[in-house]
């Protein structure tokens, strides 16, 4: 079964039919709900310093919509705006530019129509994910529960050419992926663009490099040209002896600045914000990304889903839960093999973070990345390492989602090598080998089966076991979760012979099934009745999932 459905260059010719449209003159523009309107400025003057000057454009539509989105400056006297439409009908947009002599940018104003949504991707007829009512896990624009299964290309957009990204997106959408995890600027492992472009200059005042941006919307208008979603890092904060990455390096006003630039270039688009990357955001430190989110995500504007991916088996969401701005919590499990890892993999992290007030979603953006050396014991991390991370995380918390990671695809290595400054993850193999690696096809059997479930309606529930005493060195700890309501539960068990059920909060006769977390495949492992204990022999020694269900 293919998640995919054609190639990215026909999607990228539906939206140029957008672009074109906005050729004609204004009241002709029409643009298809959840799509991308855009506009363009031009100032009548040069600025000096034109991050400084703040252009703001209001819009007003259906019913008494409004919205309030900053244009970005986009070279020379070039401005733009950048608008997703939630409601069909006749908008209206005027701009207010902090220099109000300026008859190019201020005043400026126009229409344009929004018609029903339409494309081939489900995405853009649906709209790009939000949290949902309950605030457990995430929806399309229309409501409808959206997965995320992750995958890390962190430095991707930066190093790949046009037709390298064309054929990734192309095989991670074909193989059920829903975001696509990249950073938006230089950073540790990634010192510029495959052109030799920065997304910008300086520290104390910094530059930005509209040439490096107009190279990164085509990155991600094709990510979502193929159904993804962008999930795109704003401000990496672990840097090298080279003090590369902004998120530690650059001071909070321009750090603010360089943040509120990219939400405007690309907040129209299907894209999730993670503000920042491989930070330590606890204690004293999370004042400075307190002060950051506030400032980039105001109140009283419309934003795209935001969190921030934390450094490894590190918990900073108890100190930043009451920020407004935080939509969903990321957690980094990490890459090791032993008892201590898989004790937070399972109990801390997701498992820890979805109790938290005010309820949020809760994602583990980093697992085990295969072929990746573990840290432990320096040997390749395998399929099931994979595995068993992505489905500890899934179950140990009402399931949002999970990221998958490749090593060779994250830092987008051609040859095989040992990725910049990460000298203890070991040789990555080159970027394409990587594309059909075991545990990339596992996420692909993982999506599979939990699109056969009501997935959003798993809750960790560990009465489901009529014996739950994990060893020592946390071998065979089983992760279970029922459904609200009762009517079905999923356990993954990692190296179980046996394993007891407790049944009796099931009402009428249990029908169980052993799946394979490699191939899908199912088998019946029959019905029992609803009693304390029900003993039930694994198929074999690797790890499996069992699926039961209220019949």
């Amino acid at each position: 079964m293919a998640y995919g459905v054609g190639a990215g260059r026909r999607y990228a010719t539906a939206a140029a039919a957008i672009t074109l449209a906005l050729a004609a003159p204004a009241g002709a523009v029409q643009v298809p709900r959840w799509g991308v309107f855009e506009a363009e400025f031009t100032a009548s003057r040069e600025y000096a310093d034109p991050l400084e000057q703040e252009v703001l454009v209001h819009f007003d539509g259906p019913g008494g919509a409004r919205e309030q989105v900053m244009a970005f400056w986009d070279g020379g006297r070039t401005w733009r705006v950048r608008f997703s439409p939630e409601r069909v009908g006749l908008w209206r947009y005027r701009v207010r530019a902090s220099d109000t002599g300026d008859a190019g940018l201020h005043g400026r104003s126009g229409s344009f129509s929004v018609l029903a949504a339409r494309g081939p991707q489900e995405l853009a007829r649906r709209g790009s994910p939000r949290v949902s009512t309950d605030r457990r896990f995430f929806v399309y624009g229309d409501g409808k529960p959206w997965f995320w299964l992750g995958d890390t290309a962190w430095n991707a957009a930066l190093a790949s050419t046009d037709q390298e990204w064309e054929k990734y997106l192309a095989d991670r959408a074909a193989k059920g992926f829903t975001v696509i995890q990249m950073v938006m600027t230089q950073w540790r492992a990634g010192r510029q663009d495959e052109l030799g472009q920065v997304a910008f200059t300086g520290v104390e005042k910094i530059q930005i490099n509209p040439a490096f941006f107009q190279r990164m919307d085509r990155k991600v208008r094709a990510v979502n040209a193929h159904g993804l979603v962008a999930g795109c890092v704003l401000l990496w904060a672990l840097t090298s002896k080279d003090r590369e990455s902004p998120g530690e390096v650059l001071p909070e006003h321009q750090a603010i600045m360089l943040a509120r630039y990219m939400v405007a270039r690309y907040g129209a688009y299907a894209v999730v914000w993670i503000l920042g990357g491989d930070g330590d955001y606890r204690g004293e430190k999370a004042e400075r990304w307190k002060t950051i989110g506030r400032a980039v995500f105001p109140p009283g504007r419309g934003r795209r889903p935001v969190t921030m991916h934390p450094r490894g088996m590190q918990d900073p969401w108890p100190g930043l839960k009451e920020e407004p701005w935080l939509d969903f919590l990321m957690y980094q499990s990490g890459h090791g093999n032993n008892a201590k890892k898989w004790e937070w993999n399972a109990t801390q992290g997701c498992a820890a973070g979805w109790k938290l007030e005010p309820p949020r979603p809760v994602v583990d953006g980093e697992i085990n990345y295969e072929a990746h050396l573990d840290y432990h014991t320096q040997q390749p991390i395998t399929p099931f390492q994979v595995r068993r991370a992505a489905y500890y995380s899934l179950l140990s918390a009402p399931p949002a989602g999970v990221t998958y990671g490749a090593h060779g695809i994250w830092p987008w290595v051609r040859q095989p090598q040992v990725p910049l400054d990460h000298p203890r993850s070991g040789v990555a193999p080159p970027w394409h080998e990587c594309l059909n690696l075991p545990g990339a096809r596992h996420m692909q059997v993982l999506r599979r089966i939990f699109d056969s479930l009501e997935w959003w309606k798993l809750r960790p529930d560990r009465s489901l076991l009529a014996e739950d005493t994990p060893d020592p060195e946390f071998r065979r700890y089983i992760m279970p979760a029922r459904a609200e309501g009762g009517d079905f539960a999923l356990i993954y068990l990692p190296a179980n012979p046996i394993v007891r059920l407790n049944l009796s909060r099931f009402r009428t006769t249990v029908e169980a099934s052993w799946i394979d977390p490699r191939t899908g495949a199912r088998r019946l492992a029959g019905r029992h009745k609803p009693v304390a204990e029900v003993e039930l022999k694994t198929p074999d020694e690797q790890d499996w999932l069992l699926l039961l269900r209220a019949r």
